[in-house]
């Protein structure tokens, strides 16, 4: 059986900025508007939280089950690395959704009913992307579903349960969180890009290859530091999400300098924490207009 270690391990925990990020960045846009509402806020996050978590579980139970797993370099894989039968990790990934599904549907009650519909999309995202019969993950879609799940809909479905609407400053943030988002995505496949089609995992990056794959990663972190300037219209303090700038430099530098396997995993990282760092500062200027 798997310990507590392995089960928290199996989480992925350093992809839990692409959960924190958007709630922070959509509730400084509500707070932008004047209608951030604390609890909603944190139902969000939690939201947000367990679909991510979820998807880990899921991912590792879907992949494990096919052996795309057998040959992996990168995190603990629980299934693959056989410390956790595929029955404990698929009740796991459902029971996320359903802490999720709970939360998001006490969110629709207080907000907008039709949000239940985007919940339930959200969750199929989630499982279908390497589960089922044939995952979009394993056909180059998985960057753009991340952008929209923990981009758009998490940013501005942030903002609008909290302010009652959207606005251009939450949907340009929102984009900025998907770019970011999609980024560690990018970086994550680069890393797996000599092994994935072995087992029938044609990502964005096979798909890309591997140059055009390491400048995509650079234009992802290009955008949110546009965004920034962009949103001087709305306050002044948005300049010092510039912060996260040399982070996100770093996040490149493995790409860019042409890293291969476990040496791209500190740009999975860094890319992880600049996303943080940019979702921290940002929304906390939001929030100060």
């Amino acid at each position: 059986m798997a310990t507590t270690a392995q089960w928290i391990e199996g989480a992925r925990p350093r992809t839990l900025p692409n959960a924190i990020a958007p709630v922070l960045v959509g509730t400084g846009a509500a707070a932008s508007l004047g209608d951030a509402v604390w609890w909603k806020a944190l139902l969000a996050l939690l939201v947000s939280l367990a679909l991510i978590i979820g998807v880990n579980y899921a991912n590792d139970y879907s992949d494990g089950i096919r052996g795309t797993d057998d040959e992996r370099v990168g995190p603990l894989r629980l299934v693959g690395s056989k410390v956790a039968s595929p029955g404990s990790v698929k009740a796991a990934a459902v029971g996320c959704f359903v802490v999720g599904g709970v939360a998001g549907i006490t969110l629709a009650v207080t907000s907008a009913w039709w949000l239940i519909l985007v919940g339930a999309v959200c969750i199929a995202g989630a499982w279908y992307y390497t589960g089922g019969k044939k995952p979009y993950g394993y056909s180059g879609l998985g960057e753009v579903a991340v952008f929209v799940f923990f981009g758009l809909v998490a940013v501005l479905g942030t903002q609008f349960v909290q302010a009652g609407r959207v606005d251009w400053v939450g949907a340009v943030a929102a984009v900025a969180v998907g770019s970011f988002s999609s980024a560690v995505l990018v970086a994550n496949n680069l890393r797996d890009i000599d092994t994935d089609p072995d087992s029938g995992k044609h990502t964005l990056a096979v798909r890309l290859g591997d140059s055009r794959t390491r400048l995509l990663h650079l234009a992802l972190m290009i955008v949110p530091f546009a965004v920034t300037v962009a949103l001087v219209a709305r306050t002044p303090w948005a300049l010092i999400a510039l912060i996260a700038l040399p982070l996100a430099a770093r996040a490149n530098t493995p790409v860019r300098t042409g890293a291969t396997g476990f040496a791209l995993i500190p740009a999975l990282r860094d890319s992880g924490l600049a996303m943080l760092v940019w979702g921290l500062t940002t929304g906390a200027a939001l929030a100060l207009a």
